[in-house]
């Protein structure tokens, strides 16, 4: 098999060959520190911000990628949206959806939102989303074409996250599916019609799977209620969902945190995977157990503490565990407990997959 057919037989609830590798996303600093081992010193890029990058460094950057990803043969890559971001000062972007976020600090780590263009229902009512550009996909169009036998995955936004985005925090938003119900919908609504254009072009420039991102919680559990989910996302997700599923595409729930109380109303909207199950408050086998008939689970090797503290030994001796506990029968993804941030050490992280191709052999796996 090669990565494509891998992780698409996982998607699917089915064994490959081996237990697939994908990340949903590396950070500038962790492509940089990965890629010291696979290409020569003075064709790194700097450690900087892509907003901060030229063309040119973005390109070493991208190329530095390209290569780790072929020597390690991982089976799947992410995508990230490309559409326009703005620098405004020394610690702060704003988007194309007029959406500020912070960015500051000694890492190269993921920017947050600070600031939205929508505040109450006027700003609402006279808010114009913009749409998918073709340059929003710049990132797709490349693994595409560089990547044939390897599974390209889009990393989106989903109704949730860029509904409160808009708002400048989830602070701000939360309230209003008691305070505000209209206005919560109303923005749903909109961050939904939004994200069937994203699928769509997706989908057009052959994309294998979707990704949708946005925390629903956080370790003690799910930011709201899941009576709050049914009502003001879980209809939302379901119309998403169906979009990719009659476009023919898979489509996985990010969210870190403690998803158990919510995963049956995900699986209700028609999400066929659950990223990424979290180990500080998720069992993965037991999350296997209950909900394996249902979705593939991917995910669960903690970068919060064995990627950052631990030993690259340590790490795999967690992979192998990982492993028996959630791959035998299929339907397992192994990727971090997020994504390969700046504070993920290299070696950990080159340890993690050894071991992954290491015990993650089909058929032996069944016996586990």
């Amino acid at each position: 098999m090669n990565g494509k057919q891998r992780i698409l037989t996982a998607l699917n609830r089915e064994q490959p060959d081996v237990v697939p590798i994908w990340e949903m996303a590396f950070n500038e600093e962790s492509i940089v520190g990965i890629g010291k081992y696979f290409v020569d010193e003075d064709k790194l890029p700097p450690m900087k911000k892509t907003v901060d990058m030229t063309p040119e460094e973005k390109a070493a950057l991208m190329k530095t990628y390209v290569t780790f990803v072929k020597e390690l043969d991982l089976d799947g890559v992410t995508a990230l949206s490309t559409a326009p971001k703005v620098k405004i000062d020394k610690d702060h972007i704003r988007d194309d959806y007029g959406i500020v976020y912070h960015q500051g600090g000694e890492k190269v780590g993921e920017p947050y939102p600070v600031d939205g263009p929508i505040k109450n229902m006027s700003d609402l009512g006279k808010y114009k989303m913009r749409k998918p550009q073709d340059g929003d996909f710049a990132m797709l169009d490349l693994f595409r074409a560089t990547f044939p036998e390897k599974s390209v995955a889009l990393h989106m936004p989903a109704t949730f996250k860029l509904s409160w985005s808009l708002m400048g925090s989830i602070e701000e938003f939360l309230p209003k599916y008691i305070l505000e119900p209209e206005m919560a919908h109303t923005l749903a609504r909109m961050a939904t019609d939004y994200c069937f254009g994203v699928v769509e072009k997706a989908v057009e420039k052959n994309v294998d799977w979707i990704v949708l991102e946005g925390d629903l919680a956080y370790n003690p559990g799910p930011l709201m209620s899941p009576a709050h989910y049914d009502e003001f996302i879980g209809p939302y997700h379901k119309e998403i969902c169906d979009k990719a599923h009659e476009l023919g595409i898979k489509i996985v729930k990010h969210s870190d945190g403690n998803l158990t109380p919510l995963i049956p109303s995900l699986l209700n909207a028609g999400f066929d995977g659950i990223h990424p199950i979290q180990p500080q408050c998720m069992d993965i086998k037991e999350t296997k157990k209950e909900f394996g008939d249902r979705a593939c689970v991917l995910g669960n090797i903690d970068c919060s503490f064995l990627l950052v503290f631990d030993t690259p030994e340590e790490t795999r001796q967690s992979v192998k565990e990982t492993i028996a506990a959630a791959a035998p029968g299929g339907g397992y993804i192994l990727s971090s407990s997020n994504t390969i941030h700046p504070g993920c050490k290299p070696e950990n992280y080159l340890a993690m997959v050894e071991a992954a191709r290491k015990y993650g052999k089909y058929p032996e796996l069944a016996g586990i």
